[in-house]
């Protein structure tokens, strides 16, 4: 494992990353072939992309004769994970909630997803608050034209 892994991704980034967590152990010419099907990208696009991969440590290469087979540094779910815990740090408090709401309304969910979430939402009213208070500094959100009481 690398010990500083840098996961700021591009979309083109992700595009190779999903194939190798889908893969779990996977070589270049597999990489390239999946995505030569979805992007029609050229095998030197995607070389360039699993080398960036590499660099930035969410990549894991070992040698196998001449071949190099790629693993992922960081699981799929952590991953994500991660990086929602990281856009819900950066926004407002205030914000959260209608930031989940959204996320909601625009998946594609089976009755078992929205049974999941009924039952974390029913397990979320023993914590819930009347007004969840606004987290930034001065400057930083619009609370102040929500009438918001934290004094913005």
């Amino acid at each position: 494992m690398n010990p500083k892994i840098d996961s700021k991704i591009t979309d083109s980034e992700w595009e190779v990353m999903r194939v190798v967590w889908a893969q779990d152990k996977v070589t270049s010419k597999e990489i390239i072939e999946v995505l030569q099907q979805k992007k029609d990208w050229k095998p030197a696009t995607t070389k360039t992309f699993i080398g960036r991969l590499v660099k930035k440590g969410m990549l894991h290469t070992e040698t196998e004769g001449k071949r190099y087979i790629y693993s992922a540094n960081l699981n799929e779910s952590k991953f994500i994970k991660g990086i929602l815990d990281e856009t819900f740090d950066n926004i407002c408090g205030k914000e959260v909630g209608n930031t989940i709401v959204s996320l909601i309304s625009k998946a594609t969910l089976s009755f078992k997803d929205i049974e999941k979430m009924e039952k974390a939402l029913e397990m979320k009213k023993k914590d819930a608050v009347e007004e969840v208070p606004c987290t930034c500094v001065p400057g930083q959100c619009k609370c102040k034209d929500h009438n918001c009481s934290s004094g913005h």
